[in-house]
């Protein structure tokens, strides 16, 4: 099997199982591909949501919401309202259907969903309707981590998927040639293969000011003015910031259970080498226990010899 084979089918493992299976699945190839095998254990475990998304996908059931993605923006283009109107709200039940068959999966395998869980899968699946990108990704199976779309930006997908090659469309687009995936990561941020950049926001002229009214008192002085763009471009690095703390986390985390595992492993087979040993002692007392006594028949044997050879003697 292929990585992204190997790294779909234990992406459908339940969070609090993964790292048992995934070192489980690393020994079971080691022998025949040891690249393989690493490759396996650097498999990061996948966010709750990030799981609940891709049972959906191994179901085949995320193909409606992603197809209305391109109906979504192309009506944004048009500025059709009245049809902006109508797909946001079949997006909306479609999403809901989508929640609530993820959280009837994950009961169904015995993890329910909290609330915080069932909106990060809500968030996921809008993102994939916002981004063609973003559609390919959920549509892999191989997310391990939350989506979430920011208006117009693209939504980000760094660290989201297990193996980012096997899914080129997610960094390409659907309607254009496959990219080399480092050219695609860098050119992320700026202008993407598929599509030209949506125009910036534009920022929102100041409303006329009239001649203030002379006072009798002094007026305090305004604040300080705020930036919008500025805001939003600090609120977007604040949010990179703390994803990338998370994924560290995550990182650390599984390093952690995997050396936890790894030292569990030692110590049970020192604890079957001990058994072995004392298996082992108790045979080699039995043995010594047995030769005593066949010694000390055989000492009795002769000294009865001696004393009936003496009595022949005389």
């Amino acid at each position: 099997m292929e990585f992204a084979d190997e790294a779909r089918e234990l992406l459908l493992v339940a969070p609090a199982d993964f790292v048992r299976q995934r070192t489980a699945r690393q020994r079971a190839v080691r022998k025949d591909d040891r690249a393989l095998a690493t490759r396996i254990g650097g498999l990061r475990k996948p966010a709750p949501a990030a799981w609940v998304v891709d049972l959906l996908a191994h179901e085949g059931a995320l193909d409606e919401a992603v197809e209305l993605g391109p109906a979504i923006r192309q009506a944004l283009a048009d500025a059709d309202p009245d049809e902006i109107r109508r797909l946001r709200r079949q997006r909306s039940d479609v999403v809901a259907a989508l929640a609530q068959a993820g959280a009837d999966l994950a009961s169904d395998a015995g993890h329910p969903l909290t609330s915080a869980v069932l909106d990060q899968v809500r968030a996921t699946i809008e993102a994939a309707t916002a981004d063609g990108h973003a559609g390919a990704a959920v549509r892999s199976g191989l997310l391990v981590r939350p989506l979430e779309s920011a208006g117009f930006d693209d939504v980000d997908l760094d660290g989201a998927l297990a193996d980012p090659d096997a899914v080129p469309d997610a960094w390409s687009g659907t309607d254009a040639e496959p990219i080399p995936i480092t050219s695609a990561r860098r050119s992320r941020k700026g202008s993407r293969a598929s599509r030209p950049e949506p125009e910036p926001e534009p920022e929102p002229e100041p409303e006329p000011q009239s001649e203030p009214e002379p006072e009798s008192e002094p007026q305090a002085e305004p604040g300080p003015r705020t930036d919008p763009a500025a805001e939003r471009r600090a609120a977007r690095e604040a949010e990179a910031t703390a994803r990338a703390e998370s994924r560290d986390a995550d990182a650390a985390l599984d390093a952690a259970e995997q050396e936890l595992e790894a030292a569990e492993d030692r110590r049970a087979e020192l604890e079957r080498q001990l058994a072995e040993a004392v298996v082992e002692v108790e045979r080699a007392e039995r043995a010594r226990d047995e030769a005593a006594d066949a010694s000390d028949r055989a000492r009795d044997l002769l000294r009865a010899a001696q004393h009936h050879r003496r009595d022949v003697g005389r």
